[in-house]
């Protein structure tokens, strides 16, 4: 039986996923990974002269920074950050469903773009790549964004939402880029990333 070439390329590090999202937990079991998830909390403060990937870089590494002091050999860790950029501002989570509304209620019927950087972090290297998406939502009405907020509480998500729901099913119009790095993780990237260590 032939073996998933990237965990016959890992074999000697110890994967560690340094966030708590199931949906990066989830692709990396999709990609045949053997993995700790070991999240640690970071406040996300970052420089405000920072622009777009500037921010999601930023962050992706400063997720990586409490790990370092105690990172043995063969420990490889993972970090990302994904980052919602729209009109030179960027978009975080929403922490209520009024803030929630007013970011789908901008974004709708336009063009944004979503960025994920991803921080590869040994003892003895630090690696970032990152991913650009642009989506496009249709116009939505506020009833189908207060049903989605109600409905799916996306509070925890940049932007106040996930390709994957049910917003995303009805109101994205169009897409260039990967599909997985708006869900949270580039999946082709880690992969491309992880095979040339």
């Amino acid at each position: 039986m032939t073996e998933n070439p990237l965990k016959q390329k890992l074999q000697g590090y110890h994967l560690i996923l340094g966030s708590g999202s199931p949906r990066r937990k989830r692709f990396f079991e999709d990609l045949g990974l053997e993995f700790e998830v070991r999240p640690k909390s970071v406040d996300e403060i970052y420089p405000t002269h920072l622009q777009g990937q500037e921010i999601s870089e930023y962050l992706a590494q400063l997720k990586a920074e409490p790990f370092k002091q105690e990172l043995r050999p063969q420990d490889l860790v993972v970090t990302s950050d994904t980052v919602v950029w729209y009109q030179g501002q960027s978009l975080a989570k929403a922490e209520t469903p009024e803030e929630a509304f007013q970011m789908l209620r901008t974004l709708s019927g336009d063009w944004h773009e979503v960025i994920t950087s991803v921080c590869f972090t040994t003892h003895s290297f630090q690696k970032v790549a990152s991913a650009i998406t642009m989506v496009k939502f249709k116009e939505f009405s506020d009833a189908e964004i207060n049903f989605y907020i109600e409905q799916c509480q996306p509070f925890d998500k940049a932007g106040a939402y996930g390709i994957q729901e049910w917003i995303g099913m009805i109101g994205i119009s169009e897409i260039k880029g990967s599909y997985t790095n708006v869900v949270g993780l580039p999946t082709h990237l880690v992969y491309e990333t992880l095979m040339s260590l």
